[in-house]
């Protein structure tokens, strides 16, 4: 796995992260750097909409938290 996506997957888990701060920190125009996108279509991360929550946050699927435990 590509050192940037496992460090937005290190980065994600570090504390709760809403929709808003993963795009606003990964957000890119160049398609050789989308790791959010990559990330989101390669099924390892998800956006939780939990009506309680008051915002959507964003959390490792299954696959992005094994991909994070295989790389330490």
């Amino acid at each position: 796995m590509a050192a940037p996506t496992l460090e937005l997957l290190e980065w994600a888990t570090a504390r709760i992260r809403t929709y808003d701060d993963v795009r606003e920190a990964w957000r890119s125009n160049c398609p050789r750097t989308a790791v959010w996108d990559d990330a989101v279509t390669d099924g390892l991360v998800r956006i939780d909409r939990r009506a309680d929550a008051g915002c959507a946050g964003v959390v490792l699927t299954a696959r992005g938290q094994a991909a994070l435990d295989a790389s330490r």
